[in-house]
């Protein structure tokens, strides 16, 4: 595949925008992931013998695209791994719902269990033995014929959670036959990280990233976009 676009990149890391439908890290289709490539791409910028360290911050799933973080030096592996432990990262999506939510914002609230059988995460009872409490909030952007562009701030970093907890207020993500949507779109989901917010690991200066949703959106919305058109398609 062609490289993916590079946000920001210096000696201690990298942040690109991930194409949907490309695993960050190996998983049993055996595809080419986003991992190699941007390993091949650090090892040839090293002098001759050296391998150069790189390993991804955090993940997004297959189906979405967005803001990824590598780091290319162990020294802020190790201080990036720590804010996203602390919540110190904060992680702005932009996603498509099938349905409009009932409230224009809010916070949602779900115990979520990981199946592993079916790579799927399910809604649970509180404090379920195999269960993680997770949070999220949202905003309704913009509403057209029966669809929702919502901007997402997950709380906590659970896998597949925003697909999940919106999926359980009968908002499933557009393309999401996993939650409940009913099509699906060419592998992908509607859900983009668009936005990536921290204090750099090693300089400690702010870093915003942003990453404009994809063009091929417009499939899945009206091509009179809202007052939003700016923001989310510049």
């Amino acid at each position: 595949m062609v490289f993916p676009d590079i946000i920001y990149e210096d000696r201690h890391l990298v942040a690109l925008v991930k194409p949907a439908r490309i695993p960050v890290a190996s998983e049993d289709s055996g595809d080419q992931t986003l991992l190699e490539i941007v390993r091949a791409w650090n090892v040839a910028r090293q002098a001759e013998g050296k391998k150069g360290y790189c390993v991804p911050i955090h993940f997004l799933d297959r189906p979405v695209s967005g803001v990824i973080l590598f780091a290319i030096s162990s020294k802020a592996a190790t201080r990036l791994n720590e804010l996203f432990r602390d919540r110190e990262m904060n992680k702005t999506y932009v996603a498509v719902t099938s349905a409009v939510p009932r409230e224009a914002e809010g916070t949602l609230e779900h115990w979520l269990a990981k199946d592993r059988d079916e790579n799927r995460a399910r809604v649970v009872k509180s404090g379920a033995k195999d269960g993680k409490k997770c949070l999220l909030k949202y905003r309704v952007l913009a509403t057209a014929e029966g669809r929702a562009v919502v901007e997402v701030k997950p709380v906590t970093g659970r896998s597949h959670q925003i697909r999940a907890q919106m999926a359980a207020i009968g908002c499933p993500l557009v393309g999401d036959v996993k939650y409940g949507a009913k099509g699906g779109w060419e592998g992908r989901v509607a859900l983009h990280a668009a936005r990536l917010e921290f204090q750099h690991p090693v300089g400690g200066e702010p870093m915003r990233l942003l990453a404009p949703v994809p063009d091929y959106w417009r499939e899945i919305w009206p091509s009179a976009f809202p007052v939003t058109q700016d923001i989310l398609f510049p």
